[in-house]
């Protein structure tokens, strides 16, 4: 892809001098009015803009350049504008910020740091592209609800199409808050049983007296209170699917009543003698170890080899490689139209602290720092701290290293698109905008593994 770079200043000297601070393999155009600017913006669609706020007809002020800020934002609200200001001019690049602009730069002119912060923007632009591209696929998979980008993901969601058509009795772990009862919900999409019900019960959720009536269901005269019968989850589920949430926490005395269950398919309501023959498919998922519940005496191991016909192990988020950055995409899309705030994007911090952070609560937590940071941010963009996602700890001495900075921001760059394009070399380059040969001297360079350690 072509970098379009388009520079609206009115000095004719600086228009120079800014031109020829980027390199050949950037297209770049100039205006020195908003007319023109906007002339050029339709015909060339830069993906970054440079403006100086002082244009014609009010050179020494800065009405015209907020002005055509606004149009620049409501023509291409993707293009990433870097407002130009004078050193002294702060109140006006805060203003600028505030608008919409993704960065500011104060005069006077110094190369490097014009060169890095357009690079910046552009690695952001590229960066929102591919994942707006993403998010208009189907994520990779075929499953509603399911946003996944990495090898260990797609892995889970193959195996589940295979096995959504059968009847056989399905086992989900992995932590709290990876989608466990999601892939439940698909494997009965999935299926033939899917215009039936999906009755689902959290096991850990009911008292242990409750649990056994609530599966099972009752007869009229069974307890105190039971002054009518009353169908179980089971039977709810007939001809569906039953799903069995935090089986792990199931009681023991229960468990054997249920392995009778998924023996013979029939169910015995409390205070009855006469079972019921059900049809449904078994789907359970635990967050805990369940061989060291059986080693702990703790379950039933012929009821572990009944429910554990196939195994889904779903990898937490933060061993999942590129997904966080694609969820993230994904949910700030969803949620923020919920919010009426379509336009929102992460900041380039934003990027690189949700590829940083661990996600201990999964997409569950994560559900909640977007969804919060969605109502927080005071502009388009979303930052670390709308999420609050730690940033690295501040060092003056290492920021005003330039050379350090630019280091900094090529690995994470060059990292961020290796994970979001499953470490498709070609596909990284087109999205860092260099060719292929430089990508490897760069992974060479910063020694950046060039393959996924899943396969």
């Amino acid at each position: 892809m072509t970098r379009r770079l388009l520079i609206v200043e009115d000095d004719p000297g600086l228009q120079s001098q800014m031109r020829w601070c980027f390199s050949e393999d950037l297209e770049v155009n100039v205006a020195s009015d908003r007319d023109t600017a906007i002339a050029a913006l339709r015909r060339t669609e830069p993906q970054v803009v440079t403006l100086d706020l002082g244009l014609p007809p009010d050179p020494g002020g800065a009405t015209e350049g907020f002005g055509l800020l606004e149009e620049i934002l409501h023509l291409a609200p993707q293009t990433k504008v870097i407002v130009v200001t004078g050193r002294e001019d702060k109140e006006n690049a805060v203003k600028a910020i505030g608008m919409g602009a993704c960065d500011f730069y104060q005069k006077p002119l110094d190369a490097d740091i014009l060169t890095f912060v357009v690079n910046r923007a552009f690695r952001i632009a590229e960066l929102e592209q591919e994942n707006h591209y993403l998010s208009q696929q189907p994520n990779g998979t075929n499953i509603k609800g399911i946003v996944a980008a990495s090898p260990q993901m797609l892995s889970i969601c193959r195996t589940l199409e295979k096995i959504a058509p059968t009847d056989v009795t399905t086992l989900i772990t992995g932590e709290t808050g990876t989608g466990k009862e999601l892939l439940a919900r698909a494997l009965h999409d999935l299926s033939p049983r899917a215009g039936k019900p999906f009755a689902a019960i959290n096991c850990a959720a009911i008292p242990e007296n409750l649990l056994e009536s609530e599966l099972f269901g009752f007869e009229k005269g069974a307890f105190t209170g039971a002054t009518q019968g009353k169908k179980g989850k089971i039977e709810h589920a007939n001809g569906g699917t039953l799903f069995l949430d935090e089986i792990g926490d199931m009681p023991m005395p229960l468990q054997a009543k249920l392995l009778r269950f998924l023996q013979e398919r029939v169910v015995d309501r409390v205070g009855s003698v006469n079972p019921i023959p059900v049809d449904v498919r078994v789907v359970c998922a635990t967050h805990r170890d369940v061989r060291q519940l059986i080693a702990d005496g703790l379950f039933r191991e012929d009821l572990y080899y009944r429910i554990s016909e196939i195994t889904l192990e779903v990898p937490a988020l933060r061993e999942r490689d590129g997904d966080a950055l694609v969820i993230a995409q994904s949910l700030l899309k969803n949620l923020g139209k919920q919010v009426e705030r379509p336009n929102l994007s992460f900041s380039e911090d934003a990027i690189s602290a949700i590829g940083r952070y661990e996600w201990p609560g999964n997409v569950r937590e994560m559900i909640n720092k977007v969804k919060r940071a969605t109502i927080m941010a005071d502009g388009k963009r979303v930052s670390a701290r709308d999420l609050e996602l730690d940033t690295p700890a501040s060092d003056s001495g290492h920021h005003l290293n330039l050379r350090q900075v630019r280091e900094q921001a090529e690995r994470q760059a060059i990292e961020t698109a290796l994970q979001t394009s499953a470490y498709n070399m070609a596909q990284a380059a087109r999205l860092l905008g260099i060719t292929r040969p430089t990508l490897y001297n760069l992974t060479d360079k910063y020694r950046i593994r060039t393959t996924s350690d899943a396969s």
